[in-house]
């Protein structure tokens, strides 16, 4: 399967195509006139953001690459490129720190009964698809801020059960099976 490498992307972005509830979340790396696209769980999304922050706050902790510590303003709020076309769904993320080039190294792994060897050299060519995007610790700021906000944009949670709650309310567990409102 193909390997998908940005290194450095122009552009790479968590985003959704749809409405709350109903949404398709992506991360998509651009450079040229390439576009990669691959779709995942919101939980991954927020996963994501996470380890990343985690991840520069111990890179500048241990080593004090200052660059890890910031954004200098870096915001990208734009939309996903489009056409928008799914190269496949990830199955497995992984990150790292790239001491000699002070980057971040991203890669989003297709599903697969056989994934591979995390940041693996050799892909074989039957092997499952992979997005590996390599940038600066103030683009990966940017990118986890943008994908904390994105995750937000969707269904408030519900004050008793923290399950997303439709316009409508929803059936709530905490309520015994009964219709609660929003808010």
């Amino acid at each position: 399967m193909p390997v998908y490498t940005y290194d450095p992307p122009e552009r790479f972005v968590a985003g959704t195509v749809g409405q709350p509830g109903e949404r398709t979340f992506y991360l998509q790396a651009a450079g040229g006139k390439r576009v990669t696209s691959v779709a995942l769980e919101k939980g991954q999304v927020s996963q994501l953001a996470e380890r990343l922050d985690e991840l520069l706050d111990e890179v500048a902790r241990r080593t004090g690459v200052a660059s890890a510590a910031r954004t200098l303003g870096v915001v990208d709020d734009g939309p996903l490129d489009m056409p928008l076309t799914e190269d496949f769904r990830v199955g497995a993320i992984t990150l790292a720190w790239d001491h000699d080039g002070e980057r971040v190294i991203i890669e989003a792994q297709e599903e697969s009964e056989e994934p591979l060897e995390p940041l693996a050299e050799d892909i074989p060519d039957d092997g499952p698809a992979v997005l590996r995007v390599r940038i600066t610790a103030e683009a990966a700021r940017a990118f986890s801020r943008r994908a904390i906000q994105i995750v937000r944009a969707g269904r408030p949670p519900c004050e008793l059960c923290g399950l997303p709650v439709d316009p409508a309310g929803h059936v709530c567990p905490r309520q015994n099976g009964h219709r609660v409102g929003h808010g």
